[in-house]
């Protein structure tokens, strides 16, 4: 299964509410996105088929290996460029949203440049 971008978003909101609590359940990822019950719940049901998400008896989500690396890869990608933006004067609003949108589409060789320019302005 190809990931696509609200597949992404998706296990990024996961790996976030994972971070906070261990025990995360579809309300929580409906309540965090302010998407619908029966939306998250056909997100949830589409990232359980491509093997990203399982959930237990109890209906706690966990991220699999796959989900778990998809997840971190645009987390890294989010919290990058938000600092990156910021570090250009961008506001901490605008460069939330915007690096939300490119966090997506961006080349892995666009992304490591921009990477390696951000810890040399950094350091």
């Amino acid at each position: 299964m190809q990931l696509q971008e609200s597949g992404e978003m998706y296990l990024e909101t996961i790996l976030i509410l994972l971070k906070k609590n261990p025990s995360v359940r579809a309300i929580d990822v409906s309540e965090y996105m302010g998407y619908s019950k029966p939306s998250v719940s056909r997100a949830i049901g589409l990232l359980k088929d491509g093997g990203f998400v399982v959930t237990d008896k109890n209906g706690f989500l966990s991220l699999t290996e796959k989900g778990r690396e998809a997840a971190e890869r645009t987390y890294e990608r989010h919290t990058l460029l938000t600092e990156f933006f910021k570090q250009l004067g961008v506001s901490a609003e605008v460069a939330a949203e915007d690096a939300c949108k490119i966090e997506h589409v961006i080349s892995e060789e666009t992304f490591n440049a921009i990477k390696k320019l951000h810890l040399q302005i950094k350091n």
